[in-house]
């Protein structure tokens, strides 16, 4: 029985669930190896010399290691072109690549002041993390107690850094997804009738914020809801 695909990930990744949306819609069974977000001793042995040290880290089974969310889904549609997610038509092919950039220098830059944002959504992304990353006990309650107090500053940086105000994180992501709605309009995805690497990086990058208040408030915008589950579905099949 050969190795099994494994990605390397770290849960408030979004681009590691980009990349979970991507093995999942081709059908692709894989495991899982959560990283600890200090050390990263569990990254694999191998990794190229210009990699860097983060998630996510694709390793296939005949051994090839692969970085960059968008690099990790380029190599599943090489290798396993079945259930394709590049669209043959090329204005979709140009909306879906479009549409994936946006999600990498925008959406995905937005999210974190929705999962820090507050105190509420600090203590709860801190709580996600030493549940599900690989700390031993001491790291595990030393997140617990300072990881929302370091995630909250994070948020408010970046909200800073991008000329918003400290409660500006929430109209800034409704803003965006405003803006791929437009993208969607009627269709059944950005890729026409199946989804393409635009859909897995937005149902990615939502998937991440699954567990916290936002992803409930976009969930009540119908048109979004229904694609998110017609992507699902797909995830699923």
């Amino acid at each position: 029985m050969s190795d099994p695909i494994t990605l390397y990930q770290f849960e408030l990744c979004p681009f590691c669930h980009k990349v979970k949306a991507g093995l999942e819609v081709k059908g692709l069974d894989y495991v899982k190896v959560e990283v600890n977000p200090m050390k990263k001793k569990e990254l694999p042995a191998g990794l190229p010399e210009d990699a860097p040290r983060k998630v996510p880290v694709l390793k296939f089974a005949d051994g090839e290691i692969v970085f960059d969310s968008t690099d990790i889904l380029h190599a599943l549609e090489a290798k396993f072109p079945a259930q394709p997610f590049t669209p043959d038509d090329a204005a979709r092919k140009a909306r879906s690549d479009e549409v994936e950039a946006w999600v990498d220098d925008t959406f995905a830059q937005a999210l974190p002041t929705v999962i820090y944002g507050t105190w509420g959504e600090a203590i709860k992304a801190a709580q996600v993390t030493a549940r599900t990353s690989n700390f031993g006990f001491v790291q595990n309650m030393s997140v617990r107690a300072g990881g929302s107090l370091i995630m909250h500053q994070i948020s408010k940086r970046i909200l800073k850094r991008n000329g918003r105000g400290p409660k500006e994180g929430r109209a800034w992501v409704h803003a965006e997804v405003d803006r791929f709605e437009g993208w969607l309009g009627e269709d059944t995805f950005i890729g026409g009738d199946r989804p393409s690497l635009g859909d897995v990086a937005m149902h990615g990058a939502l998937t991440c914020v699954k567990d916290f208040p936002v992803f409930e408030e976009l969930m009540t915008r119908p048109g979004l809801k229904a694609w998110y589950d017609r992507v699902q579905a797909q995830r699923a099949a």
